[in-house]
Formats: structure tokens, C-alpha cells, sequence
């Protein structure tokens, strides 16, 4: 087993544990996806590109746990809508390939359709 299995396994676990997979629907994992996003994004709200990196060091273990929440919560909604997040994942880098071909996209930041 992959530590990516371990690690949902554990997700699993703490949630059956608990009777929790019963309130995990698309949709309310979905809000606490953006809800737990939301968390991470207050402590960068008006800050320079300069503080947001400064934030992460000195609220380090504040920026890991949402960071996990948001992970845990992703693995959660991928498993409630029968996703293989991996294989999600890997189909993403390689439609994001063709839209972003190294030539047009190397050090620019516009979107595949403003080349």
C-alpha cells in the first residue's frame, strides 16, 4: 500500500469511526472545500505577495492544518463521486499540456487562450 492509500484509509477510518460518511454528499463536501479554501485565504487577505510568504513561516502549523483540511475534504468529495482523484489528476496535467505547450506558456502567465 502507497502512503496516498495509507493516507485515505486514515480519512476513512476517522470518518466511519465517527458515522460521519451519512452527512458526506457532493454538495455540503463541496462548501467545505471552499469553506476550509476561505480559512487559508483570510490570513493573505491585503497582503503583499512579500508578507503572504512571511505568513506561511511564522503561521506555519496554522497554514498546514487548513492545508490538510482542504486535502482531506478533497479525497472525501473525489470518494462520495466515485473520482479517481489520481487518475483525475493525471488526465488534468495532460489536457493542461496541450492547452499550455512549452514553447507559448514557458515564463508566461496568460491563459492558454490569450497566446
Amino acid at each position: 500500500m502507497n502512503i496516498f492509500e495509507k493516507i485515505k484509509k486514515m480519512i476513512f477510518s476517522f470518518r466511519d469511526e465517527r458515522d460521519w460518511k451519512q452527512f458526506h454528499n457532493p454538495k455540503d463536501l463541496a462548501e467545505a472545500i471552499m469553506i476550509e479554501s476561505w480559512e487559508l485565504l483570510e490570513h493573505f487577505l491585503w497582503k503583499s505577495q512579500q508578507q503572504s510568504k512571511e505568513i506561511v513561516i511564522h503561521k506555519k502549523e496554522y497554514t498546514e492544518d487548513e492545508l490538510a483540511d482542504i486535502f482531506s475534504y478533497l479525497i472525501l468529495f473525489a470518494d462520495s463521486t466515485w473520482i479517481d482523484i489520481f487518475s483525475a489528476v493525471i488526465k488534468k496535467i495532460e489536457k493542461n499540456k496541450k492547452k499550455y505547450p512549452i514553447e507559448k506558456s514557458k515564463g508566461n502567465s496568460n491563459k492558454y487562450n490569450e497566446f
